[in-house]
């Protein structure tokens, strides 16, 4: 299948990706009850001195989730946007998400995509608004904390959206910090292919994705199923970069998403097939 693209309402910049170089240390969270989801990682990424980090989230739940789904434009302003907010009853048990966390307007802010079940046993997926989702029951976090570089929300003239990008940070190097870079890729490139480009160029032969989260026109996936409405939300569960038997460099990234007819899908992505859509926020570390 060929590669799709979307045309946004802005100018397209010759840059296709915006990056950072840094560190990163590791660190696992437990995400208090009782705080929202933006607080809770406030208070417990301010105790590692992190003002931004990438984070794999598990299990836990939310006794008040709100979210967003990927929608339709009603406004030549953008291209795809949001759907309005959804706020369903009872308890949500968190399965699995993904978070870029970093400044916006010089305070704390943070980009989620999940995927729950409802109190009534349905599945979901979607775009947490992070201010507005209390935990109930602790969730556990991997934090990938960034050291030397951090994302912040900037205005993005091709898209009109305001989103997250990678800056440069002086700061002195921890001692025990590990080579890393943020990343963000621009729309209408192959996620992988971009990412394969970015590891040759730097001359780095093995990565992985520590998190990441974006979006995809639609989805072509090794196995061959194809998700053809073009609007999603993905997060990205598993993310490798490494030689294949020929030397070259080849990108195993594995997803989940939600396009905007609710259909959640999950599996890895054929390489040369997965356009970005919007935005896509990655932090990458180079194995030695």
């Amino acid at each position: 299948m060929n590669l799709r693209f979307v045309e946004h309402p802005g100018a397209v910049p010759e840059a296709r990706a915006t990056r950072a170089d840094g560190w990163l240390e590791t660190a696992r969270l437990e995400l208090e009850p009782g705080l929202t989801l933006l607080d809770a990682l406030v208070l417990g990424l301010e105790k590692h001195n992190a003002r931004s980090a990438t984070l794999s989230l598990q299990g836990g739940a939310f006794g008040k989730l709100a979210y967003v789904m990927p929608a339709t434009s009603s406004s030549p302003d953008h291209a795809v946007y949001f759907s309005g907010r959804y706020d369903p009853p009872g308890a949500v048990r968190l399965h699995e998400g993904c978070v870029t966390y970093g400044i916006r307007d010089d305070g704390p802010w943070l980009h989620c995509h999940a995927s729950w079940t409802t109190a009534d046993g349905k599945p979901g997926c979607g775009h947490i608004l992070p201010n507005e989702s209390l935990i109930a029951e602790a969730i556990q976090a991997d934090a990938w904390l960034m050291r030397g570089v951090e994302f912040k929300v900037t205005p993005d003239p091709e898209t009109n959206f305001s989103l997250f990008q990678p800056f440069s940070r002086p700061v002195v190097r921890p001692p025990d910090a590990r080579p890393a870079f943020a990343l963000r890729l621009a729309p209408n490139q192959d996620l992988c292919a971009a990412l394969e480009a970015e590891c040759e160029s730097r001359g780095i032969r093995e990565a992985v994705l520590c998190a990441g989260v974006g979006s995809l026109v639609g989805a072509v996936f090794d196995d061959g199923r194809v998700v053809e409405p073009h609007i999603t939300e993905v997060y990205i569960r598993h993310g490798r970069i490494a030689e294949d038997e020929n030397g070259r460099l080849k990108a195993e990234i594995d997803i989940r998403m939600v396009d905007h007819t609710g259909q959640i899908s999950e599996g890895r992505l054929r390489r040369g097939s997965n356009a970005v859509l919007v935005t896509f926020e990655l932090l990458i570390e180079p194995v030695a």
